[in-house]
Order: structure tokens, then C-alpha cells, then sequence
């Protein structure tokens, strides 16, 4: 079996794409809803001085705005409908799946299958809804505060301001949301992940005509830019070397009888990622470093002396913001893996399977083995994701460059295509697959039996 699809897989062509129907529609549907997306990102938001948002904006660009900036796609600068993007609801996921370690009914609903996964899923909605709902809040009330060479960045603030735009930023943000849903149950690839993946890479090529303005007017040298284009293809190669490396764990299944007829024994592998939690740990720890500036957009320029320390100490590039940065990030590698993969459950459908590891009994001592080897591996993912989160922080925080040249910026961009490619290879196979069952049928029909 594992010959045939590896044969398959290699006669995947242009030709075996253009007969599948279902893949390239999906494929036209993302990229419909991709563009839906952008449109949306310059719809401005009323009432908003739009030159006042954006000179501010390149301002302060350096600090936890710029990262909330590249994550909205630019949303941000331009004041859009879409200025929160999809964070509201990656932090009512987060907040979910700790709920879901914590609570053990959360737990058990989760088991139910379907119907109580929805439940869940419809949970984290309500949660967006809410998240969206403060932080648009106190979106509207920073906005209030700010002003600039060209005026007041509010042109008529209120009660009626702060309304209206609670209900566009809360309306937008569960559109996207809904967006992201569809993709990922019509189109191809995760929604949300394609949707930031958009946002970024729409940006990047200002982001290096940027750097190159650096080294035209003497700010870096060229020297430094060199090094900065070899640094960032070493980048790219180490993080595509890390995706697709694996920890082949055998599994043997003995010889069974069904009836008359006795299986042979068959010997196969399970793969399992060095980095098991993915893109995910940077993106949740990029979400709860934002938090900081939602807090502190209730009181505007002014508020109390802890909140002006929350928003000086989170502050880009501080040594506070890389250390709590660092740790979120290898505290969500091993949270995240904790719930896309149970030992225990492995075990449990291995021994059902009547599958075993060579040297480990089915039941306990191979779930023992299974979280030996996946809590290694993911010490090692944590390791890999704060290095290649850490490096580009450092030379961002020397050069001042933009945070779409950020390490969260080549996860993304290296990850989802590759996570993507790889979905769109199963469904060429299912349908090279289906297309060797209907001739086999149409044979048959052919050569009847006599």
C-alpha cells in the first residue's frame, strides 16, 4: 500500500490536475474569498481621519502597533473595518482550548465527537464576539485620543463614534471569521491561517522596498543587506528543512484470520513532526502580547501610572517583551501539542487496531513511549520556534526594520503554502484513486462473467 501511493504521488501532473473538477473549484473559491478579505482591508472605518491614523502609525511602527498592523494586513494604518482581523477570535481559541485542560466537562464534550465539538466551536464564536466587542471598545477610545499635524484622528467623537464603531469593527471581524470557516470547510488549505498568511505576504514587498530605502540613504549599509538576504534564504531553508522533518515510530501488526483467510503480518511507520504544534505557539504568543495594547487603549494618551508601564514595558525590542515573547511561545509548543496529540488515545486505537511497538506492551508502557518520544520532540520544536522568533526580534531591534521581516512572518509564509501544497497533493491522489476504482468498474461492466 505505502509503494502504491508513493507511486501515486510521483505521477502527480498538470494533467491529473486539470481533470480534478472538485480540487480546482475549491482552489478558485480560496482565492475568491482571499481577494473578498483584502477589498475589505480598505474599507475605512467612519468617522476616522485617515492621514492622522496612518502618520501615526509609521510613527510608532516599532512597537506592539506594528505588530498588530501586520497581522490586520495593513488594516491597522489604514483604519479599515478589518483593523482587528481574525485576533479576536485566535484569542477566544486560546482561551477555549485552556478551558478545554481545565474543565473537564469541556474535555468530555469533546470526546461526544461531532455534535460536541460544535458546541465547543460555537463557544469560541460567542468568545470572538466578546474579545471583539472590548477591544474594539478600546480601539474607539485610543482613536479619541489621538491627534496630529492634520487635526483630531476622530472627526466627530462621542458616544455615537464609539458605537458605530464597536458595530463595524465586531461585524467585520465575524464576517472574517465566517470567511476563514468557509475556506476551510469549501475551499482548500486552514481559513485562518490563509488569511494572515494573506494579510502578511500582501505587505512584504513594501516591507523590502523598505529595508532598500534603508540602504539607499545610508542607514544600513549594503553590506548589512547582503548579509540580511543570505541570512533570510538560510532562514527559509532551515525552516523548510525543520517542517518536513519526521520521527518515524514503527508499528508492527501481527498475523490476523477474518474467516477463512489470514492476513500476513505487515510492518508500517507513524510519522510524527519535529515540530508537532506547527505555525500555532507564535501566532498565540503574538496574540497575547497584544492584549497589553488593548488595556491601555481604555485610557487613552493619559491613565494611571500601571497601565503607562504595561504599554512602555511591552514595547518592541525591551528585554521584558523578547523574555515573556520567548516563553509564551515554548508554553504554547507544548500546550498546543498536549491537545492535537494524546499518548493515552494513540495507544488505546493502536491496540484496537492490534498494532504495537516492537518492545513496548499495547496499552500504558506504549502510551509511556508515545509521550517520552513526542515530549523530546517537542522540547526540540520549542527550541527551533524561539530561534527562528528570536533572531529576526534581535536584528529588528538593531536596524529598525519592518515586522514583516519578523521570524512569525517566514513561519507563516513558509508553513501555510507548505501545509497548503500538501492538501491539494491528498486530494490529487483521492482522485487519481477514484479514477483507478471507475475504470476498474467500467472493466468489469466490459468483461462480464459468463
Amino acid at each position: 500500500m505505502a509503494s502504491a501511493a508513493e507511486q501515486l504521488a510521483a505521477n502527480i501532473n498538470l494533467s491529473a490536475f486539470s481533470k480534478a473538477e472538485d480540487l480546482k473549484k475549491r482552489i478558485w473559491f480560496t482565492i475568491g474569498v482571499l481577494i473578498v478579505y483584502r477589498l475589505g482591508t480598505y474599507i475605512p472605518l467612519p468617522g476616522v481621519n485617515a492621514a492622522v491614523m496612518k502618520a501615526f502609525t509609521e510613527q510608532n511602527s516599532g512597537g506592539l502597533l506594528g505588530m498588530l498592523d501586520m497581522f490586520s494586513g495593513g488594516g491597522l494604518s489604514r483604519m479599515s473595518i478589518m483593523a482587528l482581523n481574525i485576533m479576536p477570535y485566535i484569542s477566544a481559541s486560546i482561551i477555549t482550548q485552556l478551558m478545554r485542560a481545565v474543565v473537564p466537562q469541556m474535555e468530555a464534550m469533546w470526546k461526544e465527537g461531532d455534535s460536541g465539538r460544535r458546541k465547543i466551536n460555537q463557544y469560541t464564536r460567542y468568545g470572538t464576539v466578546l474579545l471583539a466587542t472590548v477591544q474594539g471598545f478600546g480601539v474607539a477610545v485610543w482613536l479619541e485620543s489621538m491627534s496630529g499635524a492634520a487635526g483630531q484622528a476622530v472627526i466627530d467623537p462621542g458616544i455615537f463614534f464609539r458605537l458605530t464603531a464597536v458595530v463595524t469593527v465586531v461585524g467585520a471581524t465575524v464576517f472574517l471569521m465566517w470567511l476563514g470557516e468557509q475556506i476551510t470547510a469549501r475551499g482548500i488549505g486552514n481559513g485562518i491561517s490563509l488569511i494572515i498568511f494573506a494579510g502578511i505576504v500582501a505587505n512584504l514587498p513594501s516591507s523590502v522596498i523598505g529595508a532598500l530605502e534603508l540602504g539607499r540613504t545610508g542607514a544600513l549599509s549594503y553590506i548589512v543587506l547582503l548579509l540580511l538576504v543570505v541570512a533570510s534564504i538560510a532562514m527559509i531553508t532551515f525552516i523548510v528543512f525543520f517542517e518536513r522533518a519526521q520521527r518515524r515510530i514503527h508499528i508492527q501488526y501481527p498475523k490476523r484470520q477474518m474467516g477463512n483467510k489470514i492476513s500476513e503480518a505487515q510492518s508500517t511507520h507513524m510519522p510524527l513532526k519535529l515540530n508537532v504544534s506547527g505555525v500555532i505557539p507564535p501566532i498565540f504568543a503574538s496574540s497575547i502580547m497584544m492584549l497589553p495594547l488593548t488595556v491601555s487603549g481604555f485610557s487613552g494618551q493619559g491613565g494611571p501610572e500601571w497601565l503607562q508601564w504595561i504599554a512602555v514595558s511591552f514595547q518592541h525590542g525591551t528585554t521584558t517583551f523578547i523574555i515573556i515573547y520567548l516563553s509564551l511561545i515554548a508554553f504554547f509548543a507544548f500546550f498546543y501539542t498536549s491537545i492535537v496529540f494524546n499518548p493515552v488515545d494513540v495507544s488505546e486505537n493502536l491496540k484496537k487496531a492490534g498494532g504495537f511497538i516492537a518492545g513496548y506492551r499495547p496499552g500504558k508502557s506504549t502510551a509511556d513511549y508515545l509521550d517520552y518520544v513526542v515530549t523530546r520532540l517537542t522540547l526540540v520544536g520549542a527550541l527551533f520556534l524561539c530561534f527562528v522568533c528570536a533572531v529576526p526580534e534581535l536584528l529588528q531591534a538593531k536596524y529598525a526594520l519592518s515586522f514583516y521581516l519578523g521570524g512569525t512572518t517566514f513561519l507563516i509564509a513558509v508553513s501555510v503554502p507548505m501545509d497548503t501544497v500538501a492538501q491539494i497533493h491528498s486530494h490529487l491522489m483521492q482522485h487519481q484513486y477514484e479514477g483507478l476504482m471507475k475504470k476498474s468498474r467500467l472493466g468489469k461492466r466490459r468483461n462480464p462473467r459468463k
